[in-house]
């Protein structure tokens, strides 16, 4: 493989394939220039990937939060719904209580 790249750039050797290697030659620096162009470039293909993961990230967080939402959305609707589940929700997480309850908070 070596011996065969080098043989490439040495145009003594070309012989009655003058026009193919001419060719590879051309085809071989071209892509070179043009993925060091890529690469180097603000808009490359680096920033390209880094910002179609960021779309992801963001889109699993907007469906994340939209999870939220609906689930929030289904509480607010049981508890105004249901006065007895209000206060059952005000006294778990606010440590409500009725006149005459006890209250043991255990932590």
């Amino acid at each position: 493989m070596a011996k065969y790249t080098k043989d490439i750039w040495n145009r003594d050797k070309d012989g009655s394939k003058k026009e193919q290697r001419s060719f590879l030659r051309y085809a071989i620096v071209a892509t070179a220039l043009f993925l060091l162009f890529m690469f180097l470039k603000k808009d490359s293909i680096v920033n390209w990937v880094q910002a179609g993961v960021t779309l992801r990230r963001q889109r699993r967080q907007i469906e994340l939060y939209r999870r939220e939402n609906e689930e929030l959305d289904r509480r607010i609707r049981m508890m105004t719904g249901n006065r007895d589940t209000l206060e059952r929700y005000a006294r778990e997480q606010f440590f409500f209580a009725e006149p005459g309850d006890d209250v043991y908070i255990i932590e």
